[in-house]
């Protein structure tokens, strides 16, 4: 695979990694990437009329020392600016050593409107706010608009965590090298990225591999060959029964939405199970779904040994209290309910997460059982505040920390929603959702969602990639449709979504 994220450390080891294999040493490696960046600048500004190279004392800044040296032999104009020397001996002291043109001082840095700006002072790893003549250098390059290339991410967005670090250039590219880094896909750095290229400088896939890294960018690739695909001889109930849970007369929406979204993504068979209140208002807009009444914990066990559900989602339109925490914690008990049957998937969203916010270790207790079956939360970042306030509260902690800190209290497959999501498994696995989709920001597409995620559940497909999928083809589809969008829309427009990808998964197995 290459969509697997490299943290900044990850990245030093890479390249250490590499190295030690050879053939290319390290100002080989900075030599390619220095190439790479060069040639996406004359691709994409062939009439530049001069290009200003900005380099930093650190590895990035001879990257940049590459580019200047290449463009300069291009015939392009060039300026360096250079914010101090390189540390004798290095990488980059042998690139500024090499480069053809002469560095001037950072501080002296000026810039006319119709030039490019070549960042490359700091890239990935850099840990502090940006300042003097650096600060300013962005001041100016912002006021003039001028469009920036970024040599693997633009300086003041931190490769770990996304977040901007005092200022931070805008770049209209970026080139990074071997893969990409949690910086490029979480908020708010992403948006400071423009396009990011992904430039191959020698570091192979069998390197990348020996890191055991946990990060993912969340394609297709990462989930693609467990996503359920009907045999020959199927029947409803071999495809998977998904149940989900409906509120009271006047809350009965958002569980036909999750429903649907359940039967959508291939589930054989789902039920609506409504209080008895709401039966008649849940059958007026019912077809294909089933309706069963479910007023007690004891209804819920029958319905589980009459159809043997695989799945369940609760907590849309359900309402916050203790009858939702009671249906939660009587799910995770169903493993360990014998004769009643057992479930393989809770989804737990909405209401059924606020629930739990003043007893969260009543939840995180039933989920570390033994036999409890895999739970998986969608929170916003409202209701991960309520579950999780020390983790969502600490400032230091990055979007995938939080989640993967929280996988791990909860023994819970965690969907930190967002425009950048991030999917987070108690066994550390973590994934950057990249495809989202702002038209997704309207009432009940978070009940689609888990509904989608449910559906998944219920015909087998592990958990972690379940949640991965239904995440990916949920923004996908909502980008399909595009403004105008309501909830109601998403479920119809996963079919050309899921026509394409059961097309790839058969090609696969083929």
């Amino acid at each position: 695979m290459s969509n697997e994220l490299l943290f900044p450390a990850e990245m030093g080891e890479a390249d250490r990694l590499a190295i030690a294999a050879g053939p290319l040493d390290g100002f080989g490696l900075m030599r390619r990437a220095g190439e790479a960046v060069a040639a996406v600048v004359l691709t994409r500004y062939p009439a530049a009329a001069r290009v200003h190279v900005l380099c930093g004392p650190g590895n990035n800044g001879g990257d940049g020392y590459v580019v200047a040296g290449v463009l300069h032999d291009s015939g392009v104009d060039i300026r360096l600016w250079a914010s101090g020397p390189p540390r004798a001996g290095s990488d980059a002291a042998i690139a500024a050593a090499e480069c053809p043109v002469a560095p001037r001082p950072l501080s002296a840095f000026s810039a006319e409107k119709n030039a490019v700006v070549v960042d490359a002072l700091y890239g990935a790893g850099l840990s502090k706010p940006l300042s003097g003549d650096a600060a300013r250098a962005v001041e100016i390059v912002t006021t003039l608009n001028l469009p920036v290339v970024a040599v693997d991410l633009p300086s003041g967005v931190s490769g770990e965590s996304g977040n901007i670090l005092g200022q931070a250039f805008r770049a209209d590219a970026t080139v990074t090298f071997a893969r990409k880094k949690p910086g490029h896909l979480l908020l708010p750095g992403c948006e400071r990225c423009g396009e990011v290229v992904l430039a191959d400088i020698g570091i192979g896939a069998e390197i990348i591999a020996q890191l055991k890294t946990q990060a993912f960018e969340n394609v297709p690739a990462l989930w693609l060959d467990t996503l359920p695909v009907p045999a020959v001889d199927a029947h409803k109930y071999r495809r998977g029964h998904a149940g989900v849970f409906s509120g009271g007369p006047s809350a009965t929406g958002a569980a036909r939405l999750s429903a649907l979204a359940a039967a959508r993504s291939g589930a054989g068979a789902v039920t609506v199970l409504s209080p008895a209140n709401a039966m008649q208002v849940n059958a007026a807009h019912l077809t294909s779904i089933m309706l069963r009444k479910a007023d007690t914990v004891e209804d819920v066990h029958d319905f589980i040994g009459d159809r043997r559900p695989s799945a369940f989602v609760l907590g849309p339109g359900f309402g916050v209290g203790d009858k939702t925490r009671v249906f939660a914690l009587a799910m995770l008990g169903a493993g360990r309910q014998g004769a009643a049957g057992s479930i393989d998937g809770l989804v737990l969203d909405a209401d059924g997460i606020t629930s739990f916010r003043d007893e969260p270790d009543t939840l995180f207790e039933a989920a570390r059982q033994p036999k409890a079956p895999a739970l998986v939360m969608t929170p916003h970042e409202g209701e991960f505040g309520r579950l999780f306030p020390d983790i969502a509260g600490d400032n230091a902690l990055s979007k995938l920390t939080k989640a993967r800190t929280a996988a791990a209290r909860a023994n819970a497959i965690i969907v930190y929603k967002g425009a950048d999501t991030v999917i987070a498994a108690p066994n550390g696995r973590m994934a950057i959702n990249s495809n989202g989709a702002p038209w997704l920001a309207t009432a009940g597409s978070g009940d689609v969602l888990a509904g989608i995620i449910a559906g998944l559940l219920a015909q087998g497909m592990p958990p972690f990639e379940a949640a991965c999928a239904a995440v990916w083809i949920h923004a996908e589809a909502g980008s399909r449709v595009g403004p105008g969008l309501i909830a109601e829309d998403l479920p119809l427009a996963m079919v050309p979504v899921l026509r394409a990808l059961i097309g790839s998964r058969k090609g696969i197995a083929g």
